[in-house]
């Protein structure tokens, strides 16, 4: 635990396997003044396995923006509250950022106590990319909300995770297949940690297929290899490079611009900035 003043502990909780709620959380569910909760009943029978009894409150979607003032002022007198969702890491898809984001603006401390996560569970075991992934929770449903998340999922060049809900999950992944990303390789994760864990693997466009009549069951993530970077262009490169030292810059701040910028390997650039 952290100093006398009050604190807002994150906490993971089991995403199926009660077994990976760890020490460090369940010592500071014994330990803070009340723990705060999307479905208390959910919640109300992971602490009764565990023999913890401390006071369960409810902060969801539809009261944090009323509720978070007085959380805040209880916490700026003091009070320690932990705050949990009903599986994984809290924010993630879940309620709590503005609480977190209004208890920073007081000067309180949020602590972190890390553990089971949907998303990071996914993407370890998906066998596809893991050093760079960008997250992008539940898709909008339609509209062109829906379609412009589509869309930057199929351009994307480097790793996509995405949570769906098990019954939409073969016309999510049909529209990525209509957006440009059919041929990618692809894994729908279910049931992660559970006994009926699965992860199925394929092409965007056989896994849209083998779930448009039959959706899976439980919870479900969705990971998703980047797709190829268009070719370089050496000579427009080349013509940066040339502009870019005209301008004044430094053949190191000619080499950084085309990489950061242009997607330039270090070595091709390190040549144009010197040519």
């Amino acid at each position: 635990m952290v100093g006398a003043n009050g604190a807002l502990f994150i906490v993971s909780t089991p995403i199926g396997n009660l077994g990976d709620l760890s020490a460090r959380a369940q010592e500071t569910l014994r330990a803070v003044d009340a723990i705060l909760a999307e479905d208390t009943r959910h919640t109300r029978a992971l602490l009764t396995h565990f023999d913890i009894h401390t006071p369960l409150e409810s902060y969801h979607e539809h009261n944090e923006a009323s509720a978070t003032p007085s959380l805040v002022s209880r916490l700026q007198l003091g009070a320690r509250l932990a705050l949990v969702s009903d599986a994984g890491t809290p924010l993630l898809s879940d309620p709590g950022a503005r609480l977190v984001h209004a208890v920073v603006a007081a000067g309180i401390a949020v602590v972190p106590i890390p553990g089971p996560s949907a998303l990071l569970a996914a993407l370890v075991g998906a066998a596809l990319p893991a050093d760079r992934f960008t997250f992008f929770g539940f898709v909008p449903r339609k509209g062109p909300e829906r379609r412009a998340a589509l869309a930057d999922i199929a351009a994307l060049r480097h790793t996509a995770v995405l949570y769906e809900a098990p019954n939409r999950v073969g016309e999510t992944l049909a529209d990525l297949a209509a957006a440009g990303a059919g041929e990618r390789a692809a894994v729908v994760a279910r049931e992660l940690t559970k006994q009926f864990e699965e992860f199925r693997r394929g092409t965007v466009h056989e896994l849209a297929a083998a779930f448009a009549e039959t959706p899976p069951r439980g919870e479900v993530v969705i990971v998703l290899q980047g797709g190829d970077a268009p070719p370089l262009d050496e000579e427009a490169l080349r013509t940066r490079a040339s502009a870019l030292r005209s301008e004044g810059l430094s053949a190191r701040d000619v080499v950084r611009v085309l990489m950061e910028e242009e997607g330039a390997p270090r070595n091709l650039a390190y040549r144009l900035a010197h040519d």
